[in-house]
């Protein structure tokens, strides 16, 4: 079968042709760069890459295929695939489909043979910026003026295209597999079972799956819900999700948190933190390129212990924007954590309210799992506010 061209326009001029795998015709998106070894499929099917095209910097992708239990939501929300080389021939006992018929199937355009790491830095020279990628139109100064023509994350909430509709309990377990030594990931110590509610923000299956396993009985809600019929449900505590877009296009969820801080306990997590900043008076912004992979250097400023950590934002608090520290509402805050590659606040924590937060992904999937540990914390909040 003769390969297909495909062109990627970026909206400040730069042109890269490749060959079209996956869906053809048109998609656009921000182009930002993920610098992972492997978990192509759980970036593409984490909801907070809607709006996104994904630049993978490792250079050989879909070498093992797709299976279906390793799905971080029910379908890919990435716009579109940029990568290096596709591997025709995916090797691993597991796999159900390729990456190319994955993609395919859920019309999602990938785009093969460019330099990615030329593109990443671009990327990192100018910053993520709007692309398209077509099979459909070939004509380069017809692409770049319709990426013009298109805006990026700013202003948008995403989250609304994202969230479920309607209130679910989850009752899926993560699948730990066992060592040389016969032991497995970090659970629970405590028996009692806790009440958790998940404000879906466009969450991460992991995240249920990880609370999941240290005993909590999970219930996933819309992001619209309100604090009010939150906590008619009783909940021992409340974790606000990752998702995508800008955290300042989504004030009724802001409004939401702002209602439930200081009366149970409250985690967040990537967009989670940046909504929780917010409650608190905090002002976000966006960063140059933003973090996206599984090697991010996070200190945590209490131990000065550093975990290599999984992340996906283009949104960061802003540190100054507090005065002194001090909520207005709520008390004193703490910047518990930064990324030791650009300081960035990576973490948060109430010191007179039960609720804290962190930027970075300790449920992983993909990435290292040596952040895992703030699932024990949220469980000791809620232990110690009963």
């Amino acid at each position: 079968m003769k390969a297909k061209k495909a062109i990627l326009a970026l909206s400040d001029g730069k042109i890269f042709e490749g060959i079209s795998f996956g869906a053809e015709g048109e998609t656009s998106g921000e182009i930002v760069f993920n610098t992972s070894i492997t978990g192509y499929q759980e970036i593409l099917t984490d909801p907070s890459y809607k709006g996104q095209i994904v630049n993978m910097t490792y250079p050989l992708i879909g070498n093992y295929g797709i299976c279906e239990e390793d799905h971080e939501s029910m379908q890919p929300h990435a716009e579109g695939l940029i990568i290096k080389e596709l591997s025709p021939f995916p090797s691993n006992w597991r796999s159900k489909m390729s990456l190319d018929e994955f993609l395919k199937n859920n019309g999602i355009m990938g785009i093969q043979g460019i330099d990615t790491r030329a593109l990443t830095r671009h990327i990192r020279d100018y910053g993520e910026q709007v692309g398209i990628i077509s099979t459909a139109d070939t004509g380069h100064q017809s692409l770049i003026s319709k990426a013009n023509g298109l805006s990026g994350l700013e202003g948008k909430d995403l989250v609304k295209e994202v969230s479920c509709q309607n209130a679910y309990s989850w009752e899926e377990a993560e699948i730990y597999i066992k060592t040389a030594s016969g032991s497995t990931h970090e659970q629970s110590e405590h028996s009692k079972q806790y009440k958790v509610i998940v404000y879906d923000c466009g969450v991460k299956y992991n995240i249920l799956r990880k609370l999941k396993n240290h005993n909590c009985d999970v219930i996933v809600v819309p992001a619209s819900t309100s604090a009010e019929e939150v906590l008619s449900m009783k909940p021992d505590g409340i974790v606000v999700s990752n998702g995508p877009g800008d955290p300042a296009a989504v004030p009724y969820m802001v409004e939401n948190i702002t209602g439930i801080i200081g009366k149970k306990p409250v985690m967040g997590i990537c967009l989670g933190i940046q909504i929780l900043a917010q409650a608190l008076g905090y002002k976000t912004f966006k960063l140059k390129f933003g973090h996206h992979g599984g090697n991010q250097p996070v200190m945590d400023l209490r131990t000065k212990k550093v975990a290599i950590t999984s992340q996906n934002h283009c949104f960061a608090i802003d540190g100054e924007s507090l005065d002194n520290g001090q909520s207005a509402e709520f008390g004193k805050v703490e910047i518990t954590h930064i990324n030791l590659n650009d300081k960035s606040i990576e973490g948060l924590r109430c010191l007179d309210v039960p609720a804290f937060a962190v930027q970075y992904h300790p449920e992983a999937s993909p990435g290292p799992h040596d952040s895992s540990y703030i699932f024990n914390e949220f469980i000791e909040m809620m232990v110690n506010s009963q």
